[in-house]
């Protein structure tokens, strides 16, 4: 376990992600439809995929409210009722860097002009179906306080212990990388240790890091947030490789 990934890029997209709230709501809410939808069960107790989108929600602040509507809106008839299908987009953006985007749409030919528009202007090339796929891999992804769990030593061993695979220092959290079926068992190692468990969610992590000049990563950022804002996508991910001189560009 090395505790210092170079994928340790979650709170710096989730700091660009919370500027665009309004959007990120309504993904959060179309997210957990589906999850309820799918599960069938709008008991997240019972439902796993829901209890993930949920956490991820509140993670976001998502209020009650919304949350309840979200999962009520999966058990609607006539009007109310939701046919969103889950649709991956895959491509290359400046500087080779590649993109894969999942969505959640009512509208394929919709959603798949509007990503490849994104694509086209920003200086990248949306590709076929398997493009750029293989440069990533699927995995489960905790995320806890490091105020609970100070000493990494300590903590290092209790991810041990829970089963998971490796964790990433991420300033004032702890990011914990699981095997995607483990996601669930994980989650409750850590929490029979005393630990608060802030979020979990499954995720796409890239295996080969792209290295990439200040420019460049400023010109792939626009691409990704020209993406995250369209609404039908869920997740935006990227093999950029976010060095902290990469990260300090982009803040500023």
């Amino acid at each position: 376990m090395s505790g210092h990934s170079k994928w340790a890029t979650t709170k710096h997209r989730k700091a660009a992600q919370d500027a665009k709230r309004s959007a990120l709501f309504s993904k959060l809410s179309r997210n957990i439809t589906v999850a309820a939808k799918e599960g069938g069960d709008p008991n997240p107790e019972n439902n796993a995929s829901l209890a993930a989108a949920v956490a991820k929600a509140k993670g976001y602040s998502l209020p009650k409210d919304k949350i309840d509507t979200a999962i009520k809106k999966a058990f609607g008839s006539g009007a109310e009722a939701t046919h969103f299908e889950t649709v991956v987009y895959e491509g290359y953006g400046p500087a080779g860097v590649a993109i894969l985007c999942e969505a959640l749409t009512d509208n394929r030919n919709r959603t798949a002009a509007d990503v490849r528009s994104a694509f086209t202007h920003s200086g990248g090339n949306l590709g076929t179906t398997g493009s750029v796929a293989f440069q990533f891999e699927r995995k489960g992804q905790l995320t806890l306080e490091k105020a609970q769990a100070k000493d990494e030593d300590e903590f290092m061993l209790m991810v041990a212990e829970a089963g998971g695979e490796d964790y990433e220092d991420a300033d004032d959290e702890w990011v914990v990388l699981t095997a995607p079926s483990d996601l669930a068992e994980v989650k409750q190692g850590l929490e029979g240790q005393g630990l608060e468990v802030k979020g979990y969610e499954l995720i796409m992590q890239p295996t080969t890091p792209t290295e990439v000049n200040v420019s460049d990563a400023k010109k792939v950022m626009r691409l990704v947030d020209r993406l995250e804002e369209l609404e039908d996508l869920q997740n935006v991910y990227h093999t950029m490789d976010l060095s902290e001189e990469i990260i300090a560009a982009l803040d500023e």
